[in-house]
């Protein structure tokens, strides 16, 4: 049996920074406190804590406490309200989608409608609309497009939740620029997406089976699956070992294996070696 490892596997850039802050400020800080998880891996949450770092539901009194923004990053008046209670505020929100912020907040300003396309309870998309004043449409898929407000929309910009499916967000935008007259669309699909979901489309077809390793939490995981289960019906997805079936690989020579953008390589070298040690 062949193990094919994706090039792309593994840690963004994004997730990296936010994990190496979260561990500095665990050093540097006595009580660091995260509203949610920095990052959606259950592995890396649990170091995470080890390491020190509270997760909270709520803000309360902030003296002496730093706030962590996570990765995804956080709406603007949730970072206010931290600030006003006395929190230090640790901004681990990824440069990428701090981009989309700044798009947000400035196209908003010039008067247009904004339109994310994205999934509407997802922790990125939720901070991208907390930077607005006004409110903004989100849209999850092309069946769920909410037209008639679109129809009477006159300018409007497009940006998108930073691990989307490229090849669905045009398809939307296609249907958007049918019925708005003025529309400007910022693909902000972060590069470690494109470059991860570019290799999925390829890897397929190649193997005969599919291995995706990542948290049934995270977005750009479940898109990886989702577009290779398109191409090979024999795709899984699992986070850890304990989730492979016996019946998987019987006379599969060809194995790729694509870890997502929070999945650190030790659970993805586990994996791999507990195929390599069952399955030859």
């Amino acid at each position: 049996m062949k193990i094919n490892l994706a090039k792309s596997s593994g840690f963004c850039f994004g997730v990296k920074r936010a994990i190496k802050i979260a561990f500095e400020t665990a050093e540097n800080e006595a009580r660091v406190y995260m509203l949610g998880d920095i990052v959606h891996n259950e592995d890396v949450v649990n170091e995470i804590r080890d390491a020190g770092l509270k997760k909270i539901k709520r803000l309360s009194k902030g003296k002496g406490r730093a706030l962590l923004i996570r990765a995804h990053g956080a709406p603007a008046k949730v970072i206010d309200k931290a600030r006003s209670l006395g929190y230090k505020i640790v901004d681990a929100t990824c440069p990428m989608v701090k981009e989309i912020h700044k798009l947000a907040i400035e196209w908003e300003k010039k008067g247009y409608t904004i339109i994310i396309v994205g999934d509407k309870k997802h922790d990125e998309v939720q901070g991208i609309i907390g930077q607005l004043k006004g409110s903004a449409i989100v849209i999850d898929t092309k069946k769920d497009m909410p037209l008639r407000a679109i129809k009477r929309i006159k300018k409007a910009v497009v940006v998108v939740q930073s691990t989307q499916n490229g090849e669905k967000v045009l398809e939307i935008v296609s249907i958007l620029k049918q019925h708005i007259k003025e529309l400007k669309f910022f693909n902000t699909i972060c590069n470690p997406t494109r470059t991860k979901q570019n290799e999925i489309r390829s890897m397929p077809r190649h193997n005969e089976a599919v291995v995706i390793i990542g948290s049934k939490t995270s977005a750009n995981t479940k898109r990886l699956y989702e577009i290779s289960k398109a191409l090979n019906k024999k795709t899984y997805w699992i986070q850890s070992k304990k989730g492979i079936k016996s019946d998987w690989f019987k006379g599969v020579k060809r194995i790729g294996v694509m870890a997502g953008a929070s999945t650190p390589d030790y659970t993805t070298d586990d994996i791999i070696g507990y195929i390599r040690d069952n399955f030859n």
